[in-house]
């Protein structure tokens, strides 16, 4: 591939074959498989939203019911690590089946839930299944596909996840209305079920005995990096939220977590396979694309969570309008990131993420200089283009980092990237929701908060005022993000390789 570096791949033979073998299995039937078990975790993230009302009037728990999202995300985020070593470890077609049994699981004890705090317990089953099924699923797509074929399967499971994004709502929001809230999760079972046939009747992998004295798992480091990462997410999710930033139960989980990074740090250095290796810090390329996910996880956020609100509180759109602008990205970043295959050809991944990136930050920082109020097909313009430059940001670094490792390394190191990219979603909601809190104070004087604003403007007691202030909460917030974008261009342009070291296919 021009622009970029070649070495060999030096891998056990056996382990060289996995991509071919896997590949003469009926490799469509394995690619329809992963795409039904990325739907599974595709339509989870959405499709419970809109069900929100019947569940609290059926189960009650309106204090605490932001736990049926907080829970599942956190679940996800500690266990992709993990998952990812397993992976490496014993193959991934048994991670891949033990991940869907268990999302499955949860899916059915969260229909039979009897009250919010069982509901939100099985939400954290689902959320243990479903990081099994985020970082497996990107880990096969490599394995199944060569370096030249890659951007094919990684088009299909963007666009399943554009699908979910757009349908996943509508979903819930019919099944909550017209059959019953239990409904959305017990349509998980026949996905799961197709998916499960065919990956266990489809699915070969090599035998691997050469790794049988490999066969250890950092069962501390897990429960370590477990704790650390749970501990530290829940800080981050309901400091502002549940508490005050400032306030005794934030301090103590920040205390608490920061003692856990140092006791995830002593363990693994003393573990002989641990759950997260050195090498993937240590490794520029990997390094700086973990870096770049983790600030695109960041800038995100501007987009999914405050889009909407500015949608419905400033332009005056209803909620099926508002969620439209926010979809139209959908449409385009996997239309960008299927086509970006044509621009690292030429000149080479980081340079195509680069330029993705900078684009992004363009568009991001363009979003307060709209007028205001404004009308919808600025912003809907906006997201279209933004899509499109974070198709051609992330998937290049995606296929270009799985392609620098072996077969042995290749689940951890797709797992590490995911795990920085969420991890960066929820760092991302905590700072730009204290920053868009912060502004609205200011602009409103007291403790005024976006969610406390919003609610007097869908009951008609705010004043145009307020409106004005909304948008200059949401304005700061992107700037916010486009700060973000312009600190994973300078990632890659500082830290990764001009040419990431590509392993020579066998």
């Amino acid at each position: 591939m021009q622009g970029e570096g070649i070495r060999v791949d030096d891998t056990r033979p056996a382990i060289r074959e996995s991509a071919q073998h896997i590949s003469t299995n009926r490799r469509g039937a394995v690619v329809a498989a992963l795409m039904l078990a990325m739907a599974l975790a595709a339509l989870d993230a959405t499709i419970v939203s809109t069900a929100v009302p019947q569940i609290v009037g059926d189960l009650g728990g309106f204090s605490v019911f932001s736990w049926l999202f907080s829970g599942y995300l956190l679940a996800v985020t500690v266990t992709l690590p993990l998952y990812g070593k397993l992976s490496d470890t014993f193959g991934r077609k048994p991670v891949l089946i033990a991940g869907s049994v268990l999302f499955l699981l949860g899916s059915l004890l969260c229909a039979v839930a009897w009250n919010m705090a069982a509901l939100i317990a099985f939400r954290i089953v689902q959320g243990l299944g479903g990081g099994a099924l985020q970082g497996t699923v990107q880990t096969l797509a490599a394995d199944l596909y060569p370096l030249k074929d890659r951007p094919k399967i990684q088009a299909k499971l963007s666009t399943v996840w554009a699908v979910a994004a757009v349908a996943g709502p509508g979903i819930g929001g019919v099944l909550a209305a017209y059959a019953d809230w239990r409904w959305i999760f017990l349509v998980n079972l026949p996905i799961g079920a197709a998916a499960l046939w065919l990956i266990a009747r489809y699915l070969h992998e090599p035998a691997r005995e050469t790794l049988s004295t490999r066969a250890r798992v950092d069962w501390a480091g897990a429960l370590a990096v477990f704790a650390c990462g749970g501990v530290l997410l829940t800080a981050l999710v309901q400091g502002g939220v549940a508490w005050a930033w400032l306030s005794w139960p934030s301090l103590t989980l920040f205390a608490t977590g920061i003692a856990l990074v140092a006791v995830v740090v002593l363990v693994e250095r003393r573990a002989a396979e641990p759950i997260i290796p050195g090498w993937v810090w240590h490794r520029r390329t990997i390094a700086a694309v973990n870096l770049a996910l983790g600030a695109l996880g960041l800038l995100m956020v501007a987009p999914t969570v405050f889009l909407p609100t500015y949608a419905q509180s400033v332009l005056g759109l209803t909620p099926v309008a508002a969620g439209f602008v926010l979809s139209v990205w959908t449409l385009s970043w996997p239309i960008s990131a299927a086509l970006s295959q044509h621009v690292y050809r030429r000149i080479g991944f980081r340079n195509t993420a680069m330029t993705g990136i900078a684009t992004a930050a363009l568009i991001l920082f363009a979003f307060p200089l709209l007028p205001y109020p404004g009308s919808a097909w600025q912003p809907t313009l906006l997201m279209l283009l933004l899509g499109a430059a974070l198709g051609l940001f992330q998937l290049p670094l995606i296929v270009g980092v799985q392609s620098t490792v072996g077969w042995t390394e290749r689940g951890t190191t797709t797992a590490s990237v995911l795990f920085c990219r969420q991890t960066g979603q929820t760092v991302g909601a905590a700072v730009f929701g204290a920053v868009a809190n912060s502004v609205l104070a200011a602009r409103l004087g007291g403790a005024s908060d976006l969610d406390s604003v919003t609610r007097a403007l869908d009951a008609g007691t705010a004043p145009e005022a307020t409106r004005a202030a909304i948008a200059d909460a949401v304005h700061a917030v992107y700037v916010g993000a486009g700060c973000a974008a312009a600190v994973a261009f300078v990632v890659l342009l500082v830290l990764a390789p001009r040419r990431f070291p590509v392993l020579k296919e066998q």
